[in-house]
């Protein structure tokens, strides 16, 4: 039905007023857009931009072979590259590479910066609809919306730096005051804790692999390393 309104509404602005072009709002919440072909088809005009998030900055210029490679299911992964280009903290992204390339611990003041980073990217949702090979719609679980984002940062703003930079002294006692901090409940800290332990695990074997180093190298010095 959102799509077929979307040609409706597409058909009666164009038949109304002298366009001379299409932005693609929404493209974050649909699992495809495969809409854009339709009403491309439908008014002749080009598509401009491409909108993947509520803020104003959230708008990409239109590449044609990437937004079929995401209607293929296949990614963007050069867009997500560029992406990450340009909204990241470069000095950030040095700081927390060099930490993991030495195989230091991250700490939940690290995890928040990570989720800051995420924010400015317009969300874990909104990188995971480049990423190739995920099922359609997998990018919108609710569980990676913006909201949750916040409050866990928030649950993170509510622990004392000390707590912050040793996660191992949270106790139930400290649980429950954070909790009440943030206005969160207990379940929601030990959430937090957990998928903090799961993220220094898996940064322990990139750090041993390499990956992430190369990854994040290749980003820093080129915006098309792939290709």
């Amino acid at each position: 039905m959102g799509g077929q309104d979307a040609l409706n509404s597409a058909q009666a602005f164009h038949e109304a007023l002298p366009l001379t072009g299409i932005v693609l709002t929404k493209a974050d919440g649909d699992a495809r857009g495969g809409v854009a072909l339709s009403v491309r088809e439908l008014t002749g005009l080009p598509i401009k931009l491409v909108g993947t998030g509520e803020k104003l900055d959230a708008y990409e210029d239109f590449v044609p072979d990437r937004f079929a490679n995401r209607i293929l299911g296949m990614g963007d992964v050069v867009g997500l590259v560029e992406q990450v280009h340009d909204k990241l903290d470069k000095v950030e992204m040095e700081r927390v590479a060099s930490k993991v390339k030495k195989g230091r611990a991250l700490n939940l003041e690290d995890f928040r910066s990570q989720l800051d980073q995420m924010l400015n990217m317009g969300g874990l949702s909104a990188i995971l609809d480049k990423m190739p090979g995920l099922p359609a719609g997998a990018a919108q679980n609710p569980a990676l919306d913006e909201k949750q984002l916040r409050r866990q940062m928030g649950v993170i703003d509510s622990m004392t730096p000390r707590e912050r930079r040793r996660p191992d002294v949270i106790d139930g006692s400290r649980k429950r005051r954070i909790a009440a901090g943030a206005g969160q409940s207990v379940q929601d800290v030990n959430r937090l804790l957990k998928q903090h332990k799961q993220l220094v695990k898996t940064m322990k074997r990139v750090s041993k692999g390499g990956g992430m180093g190369r990854m994040l190298g290749a980003a820093m010095r080129n915006k098309r390393p792939f290709g």
